[in-house]
């Protein structure tokens, strides 16, 4: 099953606030609905937000009253802007939005024809993320031998993607080649998406993982009990690679241990046209540190900074690995929007 699915004039999707412990499929119906499973973390992941933003371009297709092309186009702009005001920092969100606006702007055909070619347009940015991400796999694998154990962070699943995962797309193939292949999952604060998604879906594929607190990687590293780091990333810019919260730590122990650090990620996550300090980084909501599960874990009113990602040099990283295969440092010049 896929993560996400256009269903006959409904987006299904799973809750991943949900996650571990209840399975929830929710259909949504409209693009405010899409917005606001965004805004709420029930749906997260970068190249799962690009294909939500176009699915939610196409919810306002489907239910568009509209009796001219000029006037659909109007209100997907307006679409647009609402869902480009929800996350700031994954790129994969405007290129989607991009991609489909931009082709509209030269559409030619009737109302009704505009409106199945956003849906279509839609599908095909789903069925691409797909394609993309098994390609990803079946590249990354190469870098894995037989008995090998890959530390990765935060969640680049399927779960985060349309299907498959990017991070953990590469151990799937790996392990659907016959390799045997462990995987440490740092737990990664404040949402725990390692603990709840991570762990969640390699245990359901029967891939053997050891859960991990975030503060426990240097000491594995350490012990020689991983070969490897590899995870995704929410933007990739000329200088940097933009990922979730604690992946620079990840990176800075990785090059102190000798343990190669691998990015996978679709090239709709590239964004050329940026360098680091030119990106929004996302700050959420305090209580997301200062709470789990509703119960507050520290003082009232103390002083909370709540970034959701960080910054890890370009430097940093031992290759990049996307559709088109494995871009190795002097490689990095070759990367393109």
């Amino acid at each position: 099953m896929r993560t996400i699915e256009w269903r006959n004039g409904t987006v299904q999707t799973i809750d991943q606030t949900r996650l571990p412990t209840e399975t929830v499929l929710i259909r949504l119906k409209t693009c405010d609905e899409v917005v606001d499973a965004i805004r709420t973390m029930r749906i997260r992941g970068a190249p799962l937000l690009g294909a939500s933003a176009a699915f939610a371009l196409a919810l306002t297709a489907y239910n568009s009253h509209a009796k001219t092309v000029e006037r659909l186009i109007q209100e997907l702009k307006e679409s647009g802007e609402k869902i480009r005001r929800t996350r700031p920092t994954a790129v994969n969100l405007f290129w989607a939005l991009d991609r489909i606006l931009n082709k509209v702007e030269t559409f030619r055909g009737d109302v009704n024809d505009l409106a199945t070619f956003v849906i279509e347009e839609a599908n095909r940015i789903a069925d691409d993320d797909v394609q993309a991400n098994h390609l990803i796999g079946k590249h990354g694998a190469e870098l894995i031998k037989n008995g090998d154990t890959v530390l990765t962070h935060c969640n680049a699943g399927a779960l985060a993607t349309v299907d498959y995962g990017t991070a953990l797309g590469v151990v799937r193939a790996a392990t659907e080649q016959g390799k045997h292949v462990k995987v440490f999952a740092d737990e990664t604060r404040p949402l725990l998406q390692g603990a709840r998604l991570t762990a969640y879906e390699l245990m359901r594929d029967d891939i053997p993982v050891t859960l991990i607190t975030d503060d426990m990687a240097g000491y594995v590293m350490s012990k020689r009990m991983v070969n490897m780091v590899i995870i995704g990333a929410d933007r990739i810019v000329r200088d940097a690679v933009i990922n979730k919260i604690g992946t620079y730590t990840v990176a800075v122990l990785a090059r102190e241990h000798n343990i190669p650090f691998y990015v996978a990620a679709p090239k709709s996550t590239f964004d050329m046209s940026k360098v680091s300090s030119e990106v929004v980084i996302e700050e959420r909501d305090p209580e997301e540190v200062t709470r789990i599960n509703s119960k507050r874990i520290a003082p009232a009113d103390v002083n909370v900074f709540n970034p959701a990602f960080d910054i890890t040099p370009i430097d940093y990283v031992t290759a990049i690995i996307c559709e088109d295969g494995i871009l190795r440092k002097q490689d990095f010049s070759k990367l393109t929007t």
